[in-house]
């Protein structure tokens, strides 16, 4: 019977692997150094040692569920696709004029994101159509036929198709974009009609170009990993994660990678809302550190928060702007470079700095023992007694000790500070780092953080938590069980779902509903038939819609969720009493006698593929070795080591109250809690921190 689920999340250091069996509650887990050169090579090797050592038949396993940052990281190191462009006449250097922006005004020295399409292979073809829809001037086929010609005698593998205003009439598009395919069928096509049709010619065209970019990539690397797969004898579908948290299948994934670019976060946020929801916390800061990046999320109401655009590529981490704009589907996230390969050095200030470069999985932090001799988050949170060098990975992994002090050596010549000292202080600065990016974020939302729990999952999230918990004045800090692997466990647990939108310009007060309902109506059939390849149940189907709106004149929209149609001239009343309570909440007063306008229509549409309910096992009485012993562990509050209690994570009863300081093991992480912590383990396998909050 096939009823086991394998899940793959190919991280930056690691790649996590967990199959788990929905009936038993049973998880077998492996954490596989990633291959950067091959990261599927990576994920078959972990996946290969995996069923060989738990002996399962993989012929059980009944479906694989996958994310990774490849995409992601060959639009970053500019590895992707020879890539032309083909275009209407007049619009070649879109992707180099862009909004005509600077995100810093007075920097003489910006840089700029360069554009993934050299000048020269973007091609212009006469053809014009109006915003309405209407043909201004016919194709010009024989120019198309002879850019298309002359691009892919110059080599190109991928082209992009982006002809103005075919969000309102795809006729030309979609003919260009299948003369293209039908003639040089072995070269990659990605049309803008087909992944983001909605006004704004810059942003439509730099997502289209970015999907052209990867897009080969993405069709050799999944139709690779997919083989690999079958030939371990595994039968079941393979199914991938997308960036707005939801699943689809291979040949979706294929034809819009795009869509995946923050496949292995967005998992992330879905295992901090699942195991929220498991202990009653509907408001929880999602933290997920692993050993290149730290993720942030705000799940409120239990949800993800779901953004309709993304930024990739920025040239500068933290600036809006400076970076390659997607019309993407994503749950938003706060990303850090900040993980447990992350270098620590003195800057020219003499500062110490954490991050943004870091080790990665090859060589890694000092401490492995595979050449770095940087040092790094993880050597220091080891000689902070946080990790156990016995006990690394649960024992599969040798550390070296004696690295990790070396890797230190130089920071402590250059500073004076002792060896514990330079230790605290790279904890204690990547901590500072991830929480002022959770201030400014929560913030801007107009919350107080002590509203929310912290949940941390990854390698390295449940070390630093309760650090960075303590920064946020945080009351409350949940660590689940095997949150070593969280991420993957949300790709376990996810829907499948599908996003897509459609641009409509009208005023509210004179909207053609009927043409509205019509294209809600579409785009939902044109989601439910990719739900019902991936094997979903429908019958259990969400369907939500919404719509990008805003006052007549403004330049920007706000997304506003609609209440469920069909929709008539009688639902005006209620769509605008919800833009302007959603317009009121974010900028605390509305425009009163302004006219209101939907630029933008939009739905999503999720359905579960599994009815598992992801069951931890978790243990109701005391077991004997609960208690492993004690370890010199830093705290700063206690003002240097404190003779700690270390405990096995396994064996740890629901109900079971320990007061800090506390070290909880299990193999794939480390859950450190201080001398001010009071740590319960809850009927659903997490154990939860109770924090003094400062509440001036």
């Amino acid at each position: 019977m096939t009823d086991l689920s394998l899940g793959i999340d190919i991280g930056g250091t690691f790649t996590d692997i967990v199959i788990y069996e929905p009936d038993t509650a049973r998880r077998l887990i492996w954490k596989e150094p990633t291959t950067p050169d091959d990261p599927a090579r990576g994920a078959i090797i972990g996946t290969k040692r995996l069923i060989d050592s738990s002996g399962i038949d993989p012929a059980t396993i009944g479906r694989v569920v996958h994310a990774t940052t490849l995409f992601t990281n060959a639009l970053i190191e500019r590895k992707g696709a020879k890539t032309g462009l083909i275009t209407t006449a007049g619009f070649r250097d879109v992707l180099e004029i862009a909004r005509e922006r600077k995100y810093e005004l007075y920097d003489l020295f910006i840089e700029m994101p360069e554009p993934l399409v050299r000048r020269s292979w973007r091609r212009e073809v006469p053809e014009r159509m109006a915003e309405t829809g209407v043909v201004e001037q016919p194709l010009d086929e024989a120019a198309l036929a002879e850019h298309a010609a002359d691009l892919v005698a110059q080599g190109v593998d991928s082209i992009a198709v982006v002809f103005l205003h075919s969000y309102a009439n795809s006729a030309h598009e979609a003919a260009a974009a299948s003369f293209i395919r039908k003639t040089y069928p072995d070269i990659s096509v990605s049309a803008s009609h087909e992944l983001a049709p909605e006004i704004r010619e810059y942003e439509r065209s730099s997502t289209t170009v970015a999907n052209a970019y990867i897009k080969p990539l993405a069709e050799r690397y999944l139709e690779s990993l997919a083989r690999q797969i079958r030939e371990l004898d595994i039968p079941g579908p393979f199914f991938l994660m997308l960036s707005n948290g939801g699943l689809t299948h291979i040949e979706e994934a294929k034809e819009s990678p795009v869509r995946l670019l923050e496949s292995g976060p967005a998992a992330g946020a879905l295992a901090g809302s699942f195991f929220g929801a498991r202990s009653n916390d509907s408001e929880v800061l999602a933290f997920d550190m692993g050993g290149t990046t730290a993720k942030l999320s705000l799940i409120r109401d239990g949800d993800p928060s779901i953004a309709y655009s993304f930024e990739a590529a920025r040239t500068k981490r933290f600036a809006d702007g400076s970076g390659l704009p997607l019309k993407i589907s994503t749950i938003e996230l706060i990303e850090i470079g900040a993980g447990g390969g992350s270098i620590a050095a003195i800057d020219e200030l003499d500062l110490l700095k954490v991050g943004p470069r870091s080790s990665g999985a090859v060589p890694g932090p000092a401490c492995y023992g595979k050449g770095g001799t940087a040092p790094t988050v993880t050597d220091a949170d080891l000689l902070l007694g946080y990790l156990n060098a016995e006990f690394f990975l649960g024992g599969e992994m040798t550390i070296d000790l004696d690295a990790a002090e070396a890797s230190m050596q130089p920071v402590m010549d250059r500073t004076g500070l002792s060896l514990a000292e330079v230790a605290w202080g790279i904890h204690d600065v990547v901590c500072e780092n991830m929480a002022s990016a959770a201030r400014v974020e929560i913030a801007q939302r107009g919350e107080d953080p002590r509203d929310y729990a912290l949940l941390a999952t990854g390698g390295a999230g449940p070390v630093h938590a309760y650090n960075l918990a303590r920064k946020l004045n945080l009351r409350r800090l949940i660590c689940p069980s095997a949150a070593g692997v969280g991420s993957t466990i949300g790709l376990l647990m996810a829907p499948a779902r599908v996003d897509r939108a459609a641009s409509l310009v009208g005023r509210v007060d004179s909207l053609d509903w009927e043409r509205a309902e019509a294209l809600f109506t579409s785009l939902e059939d044109d989601a439910k038939q990719v739900l019902r390849e991936t094997g979903a149940d429908l019958d259990k189907l969400q369907l939500r819609r919404s719509a990008d709106m805003r006052y007549l004149g403004q330049g920007s929209e706000i997304v506003v969720a609609l209440q469920p149609g069909p929709y008539s001239a009688d639902a005006a009343d209620e769509i605008c009493k919800r833009f302007e309570d959603r317009y009121r909440q974010l900028f605390t007063r509305t425009r009163p006698g302004v006219p209101i306008q939907i630029v933008n229509l939009r739905v999503a549409l999720s359905a579960p593929v599994t009815d598992a309910t992801l069951e931890m096992g978790m243990v109701r009485d005391a077991q004997p070795g609960m208690e492993k012993g004690a370890r010199p562990v830093y705290f700063a509050e206690a003002d240097g080591f404190v003779d700690t209690p270390v405990y096995d994570r396994y064996k740890v009863p629901a109900g079971y109250e320990i007061t800090g300081p506390a070290v909880f093991e299990e193999n794939e992480s480390t859950f450190v809690i201080g001398p001010d912590a009071v740590c319960t383990a809850d009927a659903s396998g997490n154990l939860i921190v109770t924090l003094p909050v400062d509440e001036s």
